[in-house]
């Protein structure tokens, strides 16, 4: 979003206020913002509880740190900045958390399309190469070709000799037991908030 001349003057002359100790200044501010960055925030982990605390504790942080404050940087990226860190944190704490990792984990189809994404990155392909093949010969061969070689279901139901319903039957098996493998994976936590913090934060 473009900050317009007058718009960011005010921000300015809001900022330089909240650095002086102004906590009308600084409820402003979380008037401005603390609905988006908790649409954000709820984007990532879909907990209420965990939202509210985030948002208590980038708040928290602004008011501690206020006099480090530049009013002539938008304080928009500095609270979305520290958002960032506060999931970064969440995720590698699931990491060594079975309860937590379980919890992220149950929003699968979500959580599976964005790890998915980051898998088809050159530098992770490996670990999906790696977890393709702990799958039976055929059902590889069908997602091999439906997710590397991007064919559709028509082709590849021709090219194997299959109806089109056990092509979808073996790619919907695959990803299931795919969403499983990388649930447990020691990498997960990494790539989910790289993945997601990049295509859901701004």
């Amino acid at each position: 979003m473009i900050i317009k001349g007058h718009e960011l003057e005010d921000e300015q002359a809001l900022l330089s206020r909240l650095k002086k100790g102004s906590y009308e200044a600084f409820e402003e501010v979380y008037g401005r913002y603390n609905r988006q960055l908790a649409g954000n925030l709820m984007k990532l982990l879909k907990n209420r509880e965990m939202v509210g605390e985030a948002l208590q504790e980038i708040f928290m942080r602004l008011w501690n740190n206020r006099e480090k404050i530049n009013p002539e940087k938008p304080i928009k990226a500095y609270l979305f900045r520290i958002g960032e860190n506060l999931v970064y944190d969440a995720f590698r704490k699931a990491s060594r958390d079975e309860k937590m990792r379980a919890y992220f984990m149950a929003f699968t189809t979500e959580a599976y399309e964005h790890i998915e994404k980051a898998l088809f990155e050159q530098e992770n392909r490996q670990m999906l190469y790696d977890a393709i093949d702990q799958l039976p010969p055929q059902r590889r061969k069908v997602y091999s070709l439906c997710k590397l070689e991007e064919k559709n279901y028509k082709e590849i139901s021709e090219l194997l000799g299959i109806s089109t319903a056990a092509v979808n039957a073996h790619v919907t098996k695959a990803n299931a037991f795919l969403k499983e493998y990388f649930s447990t994976h020691p990498s997960l936590p990494a790539i989910i908030t790289a993945t997601i913090l990049l295509n859901s934060l701004s």
